[in-house]
């Protein structure tokens, strides 16, 4: 069983997502106010979280921040009525794994909703050893030098796709379709760049000079491998 984590303050429309998403093998907890969602998500856990943006009691953006302060590398789906591409990209900034924004269908929500949960579990992949890194994806343990290194859940997928493809560049594309997209069509390609941007501050000892994640100009990105 699933259990997805909705904070919405529309509870007509709250309600509707909740339906919308509950199923034999789902749950979905509901909440309307940053202060609900705070004490909630202290007691309990979940394999999902989708959070409002926009609350009476704050911003679902604070939320996401302090989830991902606190290392907790849960997916985050953001809801917003705010269609800039500044406030997508500040989304991706704090954390988020995917970002949708109102009014949106709920068949383009499922989907969104069960890739991030299809990807909760990953198959079974060796740990690395690659430089000063060590990479345990099935324990979640990311360190360089031996410090611990937190990452999301999409930044651990991107790592994964280029760690397994070191050495050869992998196109755009190819990247959106294995971190975010699972054969469909419903992300922004500007979250790429956002991803890589994040990976790069946590993993690189000068992120404007990378030595590892590097980009192929008119390709995509590779993860060097170092002689």
């Amino acid at each position: 069983m699933k259990h997805i984590f909705l904070l919405e303050d529309d509870e007509t429309m709250g309600r509707g997502i909740a339906m919308a998403l509950t199923g034999t093998d789902t749950s979905v907890t509901c909440r309307s106010t940053l202060t609900q969602a705070r004490e909630t998500l202290a007691e309990e856990r979940f394999d999902l979280l989708i959070l409002d943006a926009n609350l009476p009691d704050g911003s679902g953006l604070d939320l996401l921040r302090q989830v991902r302060t606190n290392g907790d590398a849960t997916p985050v789906i953001l809801l917003t009525a705010n269609d800039l591409e500044l406030d997508e990209v500040t989304g991706l900034e704090a954390g988020a794994d995917d970002y949708i924004t109102k009014p949106f269908s709920l068949a383009v929500l499922r989907a969104r909703v069960n890739a991030q949960l299809r990807r909760g579990t990953p198959q079974l992949f060796p740990a690395l050893s690659i430089g000063p890194f060590t990479f345990d994806f099935d324990r979640m343990d990311f360190r360089r030098d031996g410090t611990a290194v937190e990452l999301s859940k999409t930044e651990q997928r991107l790592l994964r796709v280029l760690v397994e493809n070191r050495g050869h560049a992998v196109p755009r594309a190819m990247l959106v379709d294995r971190v975010w997209t699972d054969g469909a069509e419903f992300v922004e390609e500007n979250a790429l760049s956002v991803t890589v941007k994040r990976l790069r501050s946590k993993l690189e000892s000068d992120p404007s000079k990378p030595e590892y994640l590097k980009t192929v100009y008119g390709i995509g990105y590779t993860w060097a491998v170092k002689s």
